[in-house]
């Protein structure tokens, strides 16, 4: 009974504010409909947005696909400047895809002299179906026999046409190799003085101050691990060397031959004694300028001095 009044009294009370209870239904569910429009609105939104992010994604990755640039659509000019800076074993590589281009003489022809600066096929006309791709093999093959065997080496390098069989080659193809090993080279040039000989003549020492010019020698002749013939012989030619390259400042300073010789033993020892962790009392500026100038005594005492300063800042004539 309670209830019912409670209804009734309610009723007129949503008819009085223009409500009723199926009108009031009614609202509620378009409120609820429309709120299920604008989420449905947005769920679209989002669907549409996650095909347009797909499409990205997918036409990101299809370009990750792609790799590196064909090099076959650019200018030759530029694909052979690109592929210039790759090794033998990556060119080898690169032929795989790009067999016209990888393959092209000027690139073989680029990594022979960059790596064997000097050989006597680079001045004569090619034989019938020489290629420098070829050459490339057969000088890596050649550079290898000759760190195993120098005589066999140059015997192989002659065989193929390489190298001439004459000194002044075989000493311009040495200058001009850095892959040779340094020891099998020694060896080599201590059985073969003719190819020293001329070895030591296509040193310009010009302008170059006595220890550097030292260093730049052994650089590419290296000094025996102990005294002997062999360094004094590496030593005498060294001396006429510098002088020929040198005649003016060997007149200014009043030097020979022979007190370069003795200035040049001097700063081996003289490296020796500095860089040694075996030698704990160093030998002091004012020592060596006078042993020096006790051995040789035409030398002024500041040029000795500035020999000092060299070793001291800079190190040893031959390591």
């Amino acid at each position: 009974m309670g209830q019912g009044l409670w209804r009734v009294a309610r009723n007129q009370q949503l008819q009085h504010e223009g409500y009723s209870e199926q009108g009031y239904l009614s609202r509620e569910q378009s409120r609820r409909m429309a709120a299920s429009s604008i989420s449905n609105t947005s769920h679209r939104k989002q669907v549409q947005g996650g095909i347009d992010i797909y499409h990205l994604l997918k036409a990101r990755k299809s370009k990750e696909q792609e790799g590196f640039i064909n090099l076959e659509m650019l200018p030759p000019e530029l694909s052979f400047t690109i592929l210039s800076y790759l090794n033998a074993t990556d060119l080898c590589l690169a032929s795989c895809v790009w067999q016209d281009l990888a393959n092209d003489e000027l690139l073989w022809q680029g990594l022979c002299k960059s790596t064997w600066g000097h050989c006597s096929i680079y001045n004569k006309n090619p034989p019938l179906g020489f290629s420098f791709r070829k050459l490339y093999m057969q000088l890596d093959e050649g550079s290898l026999t000759f760190n195993a065997n120098p005589e066999e080496g140059v015997n192989y390098f002659m065989s193929k046409g390489i190298l001439d069989d004459s000194p002044k080659e075989i000493a311009k193809f040495i200058f001009c190799t850095r892959t040779l090993n340094w020891k099998k080279l020694r060896i080599y040039l201590d059985e073969r003085r003719d190819v020293l000989d001329d070895l030591v003549t296509l040193h310009n020492f010009r302008n170059q101050f006595l220890p550097n010019a030292l260093r730049e020698f052994f650089r590419h002749i290296h000094a025996p691990e102990e005294r002997g013939e062999y360094l004094e012989t590496l030593i005498t030619k060294f001396s006429h060397r510098f002088c020929a390259c040198n005649p003016d400042l060997m007149r200014e300073l009043g030097l020979s031959p022979d007190a370069v010789y003795v200035l040049c033993y001097s700063l081996i020892l003289l490296s020796i004694d500095l860089t040694s962790p075996h030698v704990k009392n160093k030998m002091s500026k004012r020592e060596f300028i006078r042993n020096t100038r006790r051995a040789a005594q035409n030398i002024s005492e500041d040029f000795v001095g500035h020999l000092y300063d060299n070793i001291y800042l800079i190190g040893h004539v031959a390591a």
